[in-house]
Parts: structure tokens; sequence; C-alpha cells
């Protein structure tokens, strides 16, 4: 009888040390290959550049594999359960890392019909991590980019967001990592505010710095990033011009827009009822969104509808009424926002909208409420959590402290140990080095 082997792979870029691992799992017998959905690949690591689909296309042809299977979790053993093959094979890289747990739970599983794990050698000068490097420094086409964000919000529970004022700190977004117990974490795209953006030019956040300056600044950061972009469209203006916005965005391969269902001179949100500010009617606000959604060239890009009722303090009622005419009118998503210190009425607009029937992306931005952790989002129905002014905020103090210790002492090797070194910058920046 002919015996089974499984082999649980990504297989994003497909390189030799996959391909050793496949040659040696065929001389065992009939191999399955249990590809990784983009959702199992996502809560340890990036999502894969190429979709399940484009994947399965490559792995089914590749020479020794007998069938493809999806693997949806990270741990192999509801597939082993299923499959019960004599032997799985895998890179002997597994032994340490975020993968040493499931690793051991592979061995336990195939104790219980005394099954083997066959590991292979890791093919050395292959390095996946570097291949990704390599792509990223190549960069990425508009096309892409914009598709990004739906696929991330198909694959992970929530997405984080954080604020872009120029293409430094686009370059922070999509380079910082941090390597927990869980997987390695990064932001999974960037935030174009205005506030941000017109505070990095010295000018008020009351739309004074107009759509062609803010695009520069968009396309500073396109430039040398490749993640996802959700641009801060403020009330979207005029619905005639609105609609050109839209068109331009898309173009560049921003992924969506986020407009605020407010008029006249725009104020910040957090001021809220201390100064003037005047909520758009329903009507009006629902047609903008339609004049958008008809205005774009696929499917791929996203309008979310902002609501401000909390901010105004018109309360839940009304605010649940906006996101209903809002989704209607075919919002791909609502932004509920609150300038309060706790949570709570933002978890109590959650709750009824996860009952919605036509609910669809839910957006948070916790500036006020910034005790609140990511964990208590995903646990409400929140899709995605926008961090929108902490680079900006945290930059500007710095750059303070170092102005004026080289007034105060004459000299600038006084702060030297608050800066990053030349040599360091020039190696964040693709090229410098």
């Amino acid at each position: 009888m002919t015996k089974t082997v499984y082999v649980g792979m990504s297989a994003d870029l497909v390189h030799p040390g996959h391909l050793n691992i496949i040659k040696k799992a065929a001389t065992l017998g009939e191999v399955t290959i249990g590809l990784l959905t983009d959702q199992a690949i996502a809560s340890y690591k990036r999502v894969p550049y190429m979709t399940f689909e484009q994947r399965l296309q490559v792995i089914e042809n590749i020479k020794g594999v007998t069938r493809v299977v999806p693997q949806t979790t990270l741990d192999y053993v509801p597939n082993l359960q299923e499959l019960k093959p004599n032997y799985v094979v895998h890179g002997d890289d597994w032994q340490q890392g975020v993968q040493k747990a499931v690793r051991q739970s592979v061995i336990d599983c195939l104790a219980q019909w005394q099954g083997e794990l066959v590991e292979v050698p890791y093919t050395q000068g292959i390095s996946s991590t570097a291949l990704h490097k390599a792509m990223k420094e190549i960069g990425t086409t508009p096309q892409i980019r914009l598709k990004s964000l739906k696929r991330l919000l198909s694959a992970k529970p929530l997405l984080r967001f954080l604020d872009i004022h120029n293409a430094i700190s686009g370059l922070i977004i999509e380079n910082t990592k941090v390597e927990t117990k869980n997987g390695i974490q990064e932001f999974d795209g960037m935030w174009g505010s205005s506030l941000t953006d017109s505070t990095a030019k010295g000018k008020p956040d009351i739309e004074a710095v107009d759509v062609s300056s803010r695009m520069g600044t968009l396309n500073e950061v396109l430039e040398v990033t490749t993640k996802p972009i959700i641009y801060d469209g403020d009330t979207g203006g005029k619905t005639e011009h609105f609609v050109f916005t839209v068109k331009t965005l898309e173009r560049l391969g921003v992924s969506a827009v986020i407009i605020e269902d407010k008029t006249g001179l725009k104020k910040n949100s957090l001021f809220g009822t201390e100064v003037e500010q005047n909520q758009d009617s329903i009507e009006n606000f629902s047609l903008k969104i339609k004049a958008g959604k008809d205005a774009q060239a696929t499917n791929d890009f996203m309008i979310i509808a902002r609501i401000e009722s909390l901010i105004a303090g018109k309360g839940i009622d009304d605010a649940m009424q906006r996101a209903e005419a809002f989704l209607e009118a075919g919002a791909d998503g609502i932004m509920i926002h609150s300038r309060e210190k706790s949570p709570d009425e933002i978890f109590e607009f959650c709750d009824l909208f996860a009952q919605l029937s036509n609910k669809k992306t839910l957006v948070v931005v916790p500036s006020s409420y910034n005790s609140v952790y990511e964990s208590q989002l995903v646990a409400k129905g929140v899709n995605v959590v926008i961090y929108a002014n902490q680079l900006l905020r945290s930059a500007y103090p710095a750059m303070v402290d170092t102005a004026t210790s080289i007034l105060a002492n004459g000299r600038s090797a006084d702060v030297d140990d608050k800066m990053m070194p030349i040599k360091q910058i020039l190696e964040l920046i693709p090229g410098g080095k």
C-alpha cells in the first residue's frame, strides 16, 4: 500500500528550499500539500504577495505533488487528523521561534497512528526573508496596493494603521516589526491624515492644505513603501469635487478614503462642541457617497463614512440611523468617532452595529480613549484601528528637545544618545547605503 506524506507550505515565493522538501517527500509516498490560506499566514506574519488561488496554481504544477488541500490554520492538527499521513515533511528551521510549538503539536498528533516527522536540512544561501526584502525594495504597483486592503480585511481579524506626514514616517510604518509569542507584529498600513499632513506643513487642520498638495505627500510615500494607504478625506468637499478625488486616489493605488459627515469650514473633531461644527444631512451625505462610488473604476477602492454624531453630542441613536443610511447608500464601511476618555460609547455603538444585516467594515480611532486594548476592539467586532497622529506627536517633542539642548549647551554632543546614528538613518532609506 502506498504511503502518504503531508507537507504544509505557504509557497508565496517558491525557491529551491521548497523544491528540496517536495522532492524528499515524493521519495516517501504520495504527497499532499497543505497550502496555508491567507488567514493562516496572516496569523503569524505578513499576508502573502500572491493570493491563495495564485499560489495553488503554482503548487499544483510542481513535479511530485499529488494533490493540494487548504490548511486554514497555522496548526497542522486539523488536517492531520483528517488525512492521517504516514509522514509529515518539513524544513528543520521550525525547531526554534514562533513555529516551535506547532512542530511539537505535529509530533504529538502523528504519535497517535505511529506517523513520523521527517525534517529536511535548511537550504543554505536561500532566505524567504531576504527575497521578501528584495521585493519590497523593488516596490509594488498601484493595482496591487489598491487591492491589498480588502485582502487584509479578509485575512485578519484586526488591521492597525498609523499616521504618515512624509515619506520617512511611511518607511517607519513599512519597516517596524516586533516579535512576540504570537508571531511578528507590524502595522498593516498607513493613515494619510489631514491633521498630520497640514501640521507638518505648518498650517491649521481646516482643509487649508489643498488636495493637490496632499497628493504630493502621498506620492512621496507611495514611491518608497508597499503597504496600503487609507486617505483622510475630511468632508470630501463639494460632491462635484469629491468624485475627482476618488478617481485620483484610485489611480494612485490608495486603497480607501474616509470622509466625515460635516459641512462648512472643517474643525478637528477632538474640539467637539467647543467650536461650531455642523453635520451634513443624511440625504446630502448619502448622495456624496453614491457619487463617489459611481466614480470608481474598480471594485477594489473603498469609501468609508465617518460619523460625527457622538462628537456632536447627538447620541447613539443618531449615529446608528446614519450608519444604516450610509451603508445603504453604498459606503464600504463606517468609522465611528468619539472624544470620550472611556471607550464605553464606542462599545455600545459596536454592539448595535454588529446586529445590522448590512454591516460592513468597522473603523475606530482611539485617540482619546487610548487605554483600550486591540484585543477588546476585536471582541467588539472592530476591523480597523487607526492610530491617527501618534508619529507626528512623538516626533515634535523630540525635535524641540534637541533644538533646546543645542541652544543651551552651545553644541550638539549632549543629545547624541537621543538621536539615530547617521549610518542607521542612511540604511533606513532604500539605496542609501
